[in-house]
């Protein structure tokens, strides 16, 4: 009991600390770019980190249980790509049916993967690694290695993640929702105190009958789930659906995840921090598109940045478990 009370206190610890560094970070950027706080950019990087969020929350529930799905970028890309051609050669299709579609896919996508990890015994880092490849290959296939422009898709489903809903831009509603979604799943279902258990202490989990296989294949099938509505969204938001679309996305993810707190050795992490993590790498990514030639440093400073969080995260962690020894001792 204990031990989770200082769980909980760590990880609203580290939330607080994260919407300090976003305030400060936004007040210096503010200060030095005025145009940075303009009410059109700030709605700019609220529908640029809601994609980020959506696959991030996926990431989440692989990393939390020790592994991580590096095909996000390419589900995104293969499922952003079937939906936009699904588009093209059906203009009479609802594009909430399309959406729908391509959720599939990317279930489908992930199942492969949960598959592979759980009763293939693939470790994951390799599953996905390889599925990466193999995902984004067969969006060229599809695609014979053309683009879907905005000419050839139609003006309904360009307008599924720009429409609004209460002044509120259809792609927030969507993050909103996820957000939502993942907060009652990991807080008031079996399943996703399973998922906890699993990460904190496999061993222990499966002696109390938690059937390991059917988390594994449960976390990887979410993450495809959730990529599937990012590609189509993506796809949608930028009007364009190319094979290179989401490259690198994976980083991304990982990034606002470890930044949000969680664990990569499995057990630890919230949807909050998750949130949190998504938003500042939302801030960073935006602010360096601002700044001239930043840009090109992007990915250069996202790798900076999950080196630092997993070294702070393994130092804090470390710090917890010698506190805990200590406190038994006495």
């Amino acid at each position: 009991m204990k031990t989770n009370l200082n769980m909980k206190k760590r990880l609203e610890s580290r939330e607080s600390v994260l919407i300090g560094l976003i305030l400060l970070f936004m007040a210096v950027m503010t200060i030095t770019m005025p145009r940075f706080i303009h009410p059109s950019n700030l709605a700019n990087i609220l529908k640029d980190s809601s994609i980020l969020i959506i696959v991030s929350l996926g990431q989440f529930l692989v990393i939390l249980t020790g592994g991580i799905d590096l095909s996000v970028g390419s589900n995104i890309a293969f499922s952003g790509m079937a939906a936009s051609l699904i588009n093209q050669n059906n203009p009479e299709l609802s594009p909430w049916i399309i959406l729908v579609i391509g959720m599939a896919i990317g279930l489908g996508l992930g199942m492969i993967n949960g598959s592979l990890v759980a009763f293939g015994k693939v470790p994951a880092i390799i599953a996905t690694l390889g599925t990466m490849s193999v995902f984004r290959g067969f969006t060229f296939v599809i695609s014979k290695g053309q683009w879907v422009t905005a000419h050839e898709m139609t003006d309904p489903f360009m307008n599924l993640p720009h429409g609004n809903f209460l002044g509120v831009p259809n792609l927030i509603w969507f993050a909103i929702f996820v957000v939502a979604a993942f907060f009652y799943f990991m807080r008031y279902t079996r399943s996703g105190r399973e998922i906890y258990s699993i990460g904190g202490n496999k061993s222990a989990a499966v002696l109390v009958g938690v059937s390991e296989k059917k988390v594994q294949f449960l976390i990887f099938s979410i993450s495809g789930l959730v990529s599937g509505m990012a590609g189509v969204l993506w796809a949608a938001r930028y009007a364009a659906a190319v094979n290179e679309m989401a490259t690198g996305f994976e980083l991304q993810t990982v990034a606002a995840c470890v930044l949000g707190g969680v664990s990569v050795a499995g057990g630890s992490g919230s949807v909050a921090g998750v949130l949190l993590g998504a938003l500042f790498m939302g801030l960073l990514n935006n602010s360096m598109t601002m700044i001239r030639n930043m840009a090109f440093f992007q990915m250069l400073l996202q790798g900076l940045i999950v080196i630092s969080a997993m070294t702070f995260n393994v130092v804090m962690e470390r710090r917890q478990d010698k506190m805990l020894l200590n406190r038994r001792l006495a």
